[in-house]
């Protein structure tokens, strides 16, 4: 289903924020943004904010990889169609990558979540793999939505190995620009469908975030944009910095753009408030180039960016899966294409 944008009271927009604070204690912060530059150069961001190293590697999945939906029984079982490139975290869970056909899935902290219930009889996928379903199934954001749309099967949440509860929604992206967001709500699949989707946060709910950036765009940036590491703040900023940046078919300035605007929304190293995971300082950034199919990683410890080129990797079936250790080698840089090695899969998070 696709939203409609009709104008905002202040009443609903006062509603929002309000939302935003009541929740404030239990979300946490990361933020993504795509890029629309001309002649179809398409480039997604995301920031990963949390209170703890995840640590996090890169992986390279094959085409054929026999899957499951992370449970011991009654998972989804599937093959995957598409290679991918993909950041695990915990190494129990794939939290971000792109596909060999350029599309990028993101999960997102969304405390607001609510997931089908436990007697659902439906064939179970953990959060820990719902990305990865998206990347091994889909070569467009339209494809993925009309299969997701289906509800075939049911979504469960994971508890983090921090204790934390594993609350999430998920936003896709193409090399064509197309975006969709994913929520969970009262048990149900809800889906925004559409290029002006171009950014995602945490908290609230995804048409509250709509309705408070509304307000935002009113004001206009050039004017006054908000500056904390709220959700809601967050969102504003890479909405207004995304489409006032320097659109370019240029690669490089593109990917520039585009890490210029994930950094800007960050949040500074050191900046955690124990029982409150939206004041999460940024781990973690990732950018994606859909058109040139070129994967970067970069970490807040370290001084410099690593990259993946898909045109310079094999995804066939006997290829096998391959690891690029990021965990520990905080002063790894540059192309690192080749700097993958043959590893055994991560196993996905279980519930407890």
């Amino acid at each position: 289903m696709r939203s409609t944008r009709f104008p905002v009271p202040a009443v609903v927009i006062l509603a929002a924020a309000t939302a935003v604070v009541g929740f404030a204690s239990t979300a946490a912060a990361c933020t993504r943004a795509v890029y629309l530059g001309p002649e179809g150069q398409t480039v997604t961001g995301r920031s990963m904010d949390w209170q703890e190293d995840m640590h996090t590697n890169l992986w390279i999945f094959p085409r054929g990889m026999a899957r499951d939906g992370g449970l011991d029984a009654g998972a989804l079982e599937w093959t995957s169609r598409y290679g991918s490139v993909v950041a695990s975290v915990y190494e129990g869970a794939t939290a971000d990558g792109m596909n060999e056909k350029g599309l990028v899935a993101n999960i997102l902290y969304l405390a607001e979540s609510e997931y089908p219930p436990p007697d659902d009889p439906r064939p179970a996928v953990t959060i820990a793999a719902w990305t990865q379903y998206v990347l091994d199934h889909h070569a467009t954001v339209a494809e993925a939505v009309e299969d997701l749309r289906k509800e075939t099967f049911r979504v469960v949440p994971v508890m983090a190995p921090n204790g934390r509860p594993g609350m999430v929604h998920l936003a896709i992206s193409d090399p064509s620009g197309d975006s969709a967001i994913l929520e969970y709500v009262g048990g149900k699949l809800r889906i925004h469908h559409g290029r002006e989707y171009q950014v995602m946060t945490n908290s609230p709910l995804f048409d509250q975030q709509l309705a408070l950036n509304s307000y935002w765009q009113e004001i206009g940036g050039t004017v006054m944009l908000p500056g904390t590491n709220r959700a809601a703040d967050r969102f504003a900023r890479a909405s207004f910095y995304i489409n006032a940046c320097r659109q370019s078919a240029d690669p490089r300035e593109a990917v520039a753009d585009v890490f210029s605007v994930i950094r800007n929304v960050g949040v500074p190293r050191g900046i955690t408030t124990p029982d409150k995971p939206n004041i999460s300082s940024t781990i973690w950034r990732t950018v994606a180039d859909q058109k040139q199919l070129v994967y970067y990683y970069e970490s807040t410890f370290s001084p410099s960016v690593v990259w993946v080129k898909f045109t310079d990797l094999d995804f066939r079936p006997k290829s096998g899966v391959r690891k690029l250790q990021l965990d520990g080698q905080p002063d790894l840089a540059g192309d690192q294409t080749r700097g993958f090695e043959p590893a055994k899969p991560f196993r996905f998070l279980r519930q407890r």
